[in-house]
């Protein structure tokens, strides 16, 4: 039995696709068919049903995932221990990071933390809020920054700061001229969203729910520049945090006449252990938590 047939089935598991698997772990598809095979055939058992469209586990295969998730988990830092013997020579960081959030917040995290860790290297992960808090319970990051409202007890937070959630709109509309955007303006405009997965997105449905307005949603995007864009052209009126709304040409930005506020922070698994590289990010960000949105 080899580590790699191990790794493999575990994500063959996770994401129930083979193919998707292979393009996750950077393998041909027919590596992991083959050593999932000889997985099988080394314990004598069935791992996955077949006989279905979509992959699943057999009760033995279940069973089987349940020991490996901790093995692997134990494996992984085993090694993390033994890397902090390099002292911050070497060392990777996964961090998960909202696309609203991305091109505003993190480059001046990267930049300070990279010029005194310079042999650090930092991986970026452009995810929804709660993709990135699920990806954070499966150990596939190190760090999220994310809205903290409701975190999951499983998670360390570390806070950052507190936004207000305000209503982008084009100069050209009337909108522009309100000191406050009531429910009503709402109902009768054009809604731009993010994309499902954005915890932001979810407030504002839930929002919305309670107030019975079914929202008129004419266009959906991950990217926020691409919703300004669209906003300072008419399409529509869109949802974003204050400090990241602020001077957009063409735009107005207006909070709302109910307003909605989040706090956001650095978030990371309470029970994984903290390499050294991942402690000294974790000492940068309290080092910046007075200053990191002051723009």
């Amino acid at each position: 039995m080899e580590l790699r047939q191990l790794e493999y089935f575990q994500m063959a598991s996770r994401l129930r696709n083979i193919t998707r698997a292979a393009k996750r772990l950077r393998v041909s598809q027919p590596n992991i068919t083959v050593a999932i095979k000889k997985l099988e055939s080394e314990l004598g058992i069935q791992l996955f049903d077949r006989s279905q469209k979509q992959l699943s586990l057999t009760p033995e295969g279940s069973v089987f995932l349940s020991r490996v998730e901790v093995a692997l988990r134990c494996l992984n830092d085993a090694l993390l221990e033994v890397n902090d013997f390099k002292k911050l020579q070497k060392g990777i960081i996964k961090i998960g990071i909202p696309p609203m959030m991305g091109a505003f917040l993190f480059p001046k995290i990267f930049s300070g933390f990279q010029s005194q860790h310079p042999g650090l290297d930092v991986l970026l992960f452009e995810e929804g809020s709660i993709s990135i808090r699920d990806m954070l319970d499966r150990d596939e990051l190190d760090f999220g920054i994310v809205i903290t409202s409701n975190a999951s007890p499983s998670l360390n937070v570390l806070p950052m700061s507190r936004s207000q959630l305000v209503v982008c709109v084009p100069s050209s509309s009337p909108l522009a001229d309100k000191d406050k955007i009531s429910n009503r303006d709402i109902a009768n405009s054009n809604l731009i969203l993010m994309k499902e997965g954005s915890y932001l997105r979810q407030i504002l449905q839930e929002r919305l729910r309670s107030l019975n307005i079914a929202p008129n949603v004419v266009l959906e995007s991950g990217q926020v520049t691409t919703i300004k864009g669209l906003v300072a052209h008419g399409v529509g009126i869109a949802f974003l945090l204050d400090f990241i709304s602020n001077d957009s040409p063409n735009t107005c930005s207006i909070p709302l006449e109910d307003p909605i506020f989040v706090d956001i922070g650095l978030a990371w698994k309470k029970d994984r252990y903290v390499s050294k590289a991942a402690d000294a990010f974790i000492e940068f960000c309290e080092s910046m938590n007075n200053s990191i949105m002051d723009k």
